[in-house]
């Protein structure tokens, strides 16, 4: 298992644009992909599923994935996380 935290930035925090990104970005990969926060885990491939967690600025977050492309679905949501400006 591949696991990256991070600590949300973004002014906005998780709305609904990044996070239609990150599913996007989750969904390319077979590995399962999960977003942590605040004690609730969400598919990362759902948009309801983490728009339904309300992640805001300076909330810490957990990615994790799991699977065989793991390493590759990790490295491609943390390139995402630092484009959108939603992790530094």
């Amino acid at each position: 298992m591949e696991k990256r935290e991070y600590t949300i930035v973004a002014e906005t925090g998780v709305h609904a644009r990044p996070a239609t990104i990150l599913v996007q970005t989750a969904s390319k990969f077979n590995s399962d992909v999960n977003l942590s926060y605040n004690g609730k885990s969400v598919n990362l491939k759902s948009i309801m599923g983490v728009m339904s967690l309300g992640v805001g600025k300076n909330a810490d977050v957990t990615i994790t994935a799991e699977g065989d492309d793991e390493q590759d679905a990790i490295k491609a949501i943390d390139e995402t996380m630092h484009k959108e400006g939603l992790a530094d």
